[in-house]
């Protein structure tokens, strides 16, 4: 089976602006056209049946999902064989947001400005870092502060309550 068609339509290609990107297609799993898949995100609801996830080959239907050590093993409706399997491989796979008004998304977070608990602006996120501890927010001054530090958001502002010394210049 050939790989799954791309298409150039302006349709798409804005379509494709307002996608994320979740995971990615690591390797080919077997001869069945099984593929391994890392996800980025903590929404394992991406890798359900039915759920259609774009590709730089055009959309992948999610047939079947296992979990398989830290990542999934996956079978798309559209790869049936090894061979398209390989060609997917290293693949970025995107899903459109999920909307949750309790969870933050990273691409919410870029251009918001942050605040401490008295009002003073510290700046803009630039960047978000995932750290192991607590991501880091990344300011335009090159400030990094922990989103455990945040107590509070708004439309357009985060507020944080930070340890005295946190925005001081080294």
């Amino acid at each position: 089976m050939a790989a799954p068609s791309t298409s150039s339509s302006s349709t798409d290609q804005s379509r494709a602006s307002l996608l994320l990107e979740v995971g990615r297609i690591d390797r080919a799993h077997g001869v069945r056209g099984e593929v391994v898949v890392t996800l980025w995100t903590n929404r394992t609801e991406r890798l359900e049946a039915g759920a259609v996830l774009a590709s730089d080959f055009g959309d992948l239907t999610v047939a079947d999902a296992r979990a398989f050590q830290q990542r999934w093993i996956v079978r798309f409706a559209e790869i049936s064989d090894r061979d398209t399997a390989e060609s997917v491989r290293g693949q970025a796979l995107r899903a459109e947001p999920i909307s949750d008004p309790e969870e933050l998304w990273v691409h919410e977070l870029i251009g918001m400005m942050v605040c401490e608990a008295d009002g003073t602006e510290r700046g803009r996120v630039e960047a978000v870092q995932g750290n192991p501890a607590s991501d880091l927010l990344v300011l335009e001054s090159g400030t990094l502060v922990p989103l455990t530090f945040l107590v509070e958001r708004s439309a357009d502002r985060l507020i944080v309550d930070g340890p005295d010394g946190l925005f001081s210049e080294a």
